[in-house]
């Protein structure tokens, strides 16, 4: 078994309008954003079981570009984003997280339109629990996947912060 050499982890508190979310990145890219709301102790669990004996450092200004970039999409002037990501995950959630990032600005897929995407059709439960562990929220667009009926289904955001995301998109 390969061990993984700690990497240190900036974070920094994105406030912009009613939105205040802990964000995260490693020298390799985001790997982290938060919930709205909840406190630095989300970021650190998630920490500790992705990137063990890592160190947090709060950093602004390692954080500002990803934080520029949040911004301007939560103003309606960025449709996607360009930084790095830092992904943390077994390969079936590498899968369906990098199938998250082919849904276009704008528009929803269903849990089993992923399924389908990363070619296991019957996968649609597991696809849902990747979703739920995904750790870049509103980057990664884990809000623009809703219940095949069209019903929205939940959120490590909460429902209220999908609601916005998804009003957001639609202008």
């Amino acid at each position: 078994m390969l061990t993984q050499i700690p990497k240190t982890i900036y974070w920094s508190l994105l406030t912009h309008e009613d939105w205040n979310l802990y964000i995260a990145a490693t020298s390799d890219g985001l790997c982290y954003v938060g919930s709205p709301d909840k406190p630095l102790e989300e970021l650190a669990s998630w920490a500790g079981s992705r990137f063990p004996g890592s160190p947090l450092v709060e950093d602004d200004k390692v954080l500002q570009s990803y934080a520029t970039e949040l911004i301007e999409y939560f103003q309606g002037k960025r449709t996607g984003f360009t930084v790095p990501f830092d992904f943390r995950g077994t390969a079936f959630q590498m899968a369906v997280w990098n199938a998250l990032c082919d849904i276009p600005y704008g528009e929803t897929q269903s849990y089993s339109d992923i399924a389908n995407a990363i070619q296991k059709p019957t996968s649609v439960r597991a696809v849902g629990a990747a979703i739920g562990a995904n750790p870049i929220l509103v980057t990664v667009p884990c809000h623009r996947v809703i219940g095949k009926n069209g019903a929205l289904t939940g959120y490590r955001g909460g429902l209220d912060m999908k609601v916005k995301l998804l009003q957001l998109e639609r202008g």
